[in-house]
């Protein structure tokens, strides 16, 4: 009851309803994929260049036009979705688990073993995400899963910050003082008293991440280490067809607003769900 009361809350805001109806369209677009997709992505269709050779633009046959092989555009975008939410939702799942486990165990153990995470933590943070994506990929040979775990692996850092900040500060607290006094087992502290008060910050973490893991994934697969062809990706979409941006515009067009679209969604989505369960921020707009 409690999560449905959250969830119309949050649909109350307009901006948030048509965000979390644009994800839902696109989780469906990329579950019904093989039905949505008029053909197959990898298709090439020899009416579906012009005599010259150049792309087709948007028309009945092919509604968002076609690539520079004669490919329908939008049979690629939809099946890009999929590569796209499945890497944004699996890396980050492997970041947030990591970050929290991390920054629990550095924030409730403390000591030694607490003192090196988040050192490890700060050595992770001083080198630029991007970057760092990069020369992992660069190394690693590119592949979905590949993608999804160098982006995982740059991801974690921050919610271990943040997770180990929460961590502390409810540690302090005089309830978590008086169990001890009582003598519950650090387990008994651990699961009824710390995790429960650290899911709202994991649950806000899990879904503004998917946006970060989006655009990183777009950006790598931009960078031709990212998500390989012939599977596609909205990041290699437009990777494939930027030597076509003036001539071609809608092949760049259309990726990009997707990535645009689906990361702003999560974002609005991640920030009403941050206002909803933190009680300082409701009521603020």
């Amino acid at each position: 009851m409690a999560a449905l009361r959250i969830f119309l809350t949050m649909c109350r805001r307009p901006s948030v309803a048509v965000a979390l109806a644009f994800i839902v369209i696109v989780v469906v677009a990329s579950l019904l994929a093989p039905w949505i997709a008029p053909y197959d992505p990898n298709e090439q269709f020899f009416e579906g260049l012009t005599l010259e050779g150049a792309p087709l633009p948007p028309n009945a046959t092919y509604w968002l036009g076609t690539d520079l092989l004669g490919r329908d555009l939008f049979s690629r975008i939809v099946y890009g979705a999929r590569t796209s939410l499945i890497i944004g939702i699996v890396a980050n799942g492997i970041a947030v688990v990591i970050g929290t486990l991390v920054g629990i165990t550095a924030g409730f153990v403390r000591g030694w073993l607490g003192m090196a995470l988040m050192r490890l933590t700060d050595l992770m943070m001083a080198f630029p995400a991007l970057l760092l994506a990069i020369a992992l990929a660069a190394i690693l040979s590119p592949s979905l899963w590949i993608v999804a775990l160098v982006i995982a692996m740059v991801n974690w850092v921050q919610v271990a910050r943040v997770i180990y900040s929460e961590t502390i500060s409810i540690a302090a607290r005089e309830f978590v003082a008086v169990e001890r006094t009582i003598g519950a087992s650090s387990l008994r502290i651990l699961f009824s008293h710390l995790l429960p008060h650290l899911v709202p910050t994991i649950l806000v973490w899990a879904t503004l991440g998917i946006s970060t893991t989006v655009l990183l994934e777009a950006t790598l697969s931009f960078l031709g280490i990212g998500v390989q062809p012939p599977l596609p990706s909205w990041g290699n979409i437009i990777f494939e067809s930027q030597s076509y941006f003036t001539s071609a515009s809608w092949l760049v067009l259309f990726p990009g607003v997707a990535i645009v679209a689906l990361s702003l969604s999560f974002n609005l989505v991640g920030d009403a769900l941050r206002d909803e369960l933190d009680p300082t921020l409701k009521g603020r707009r």
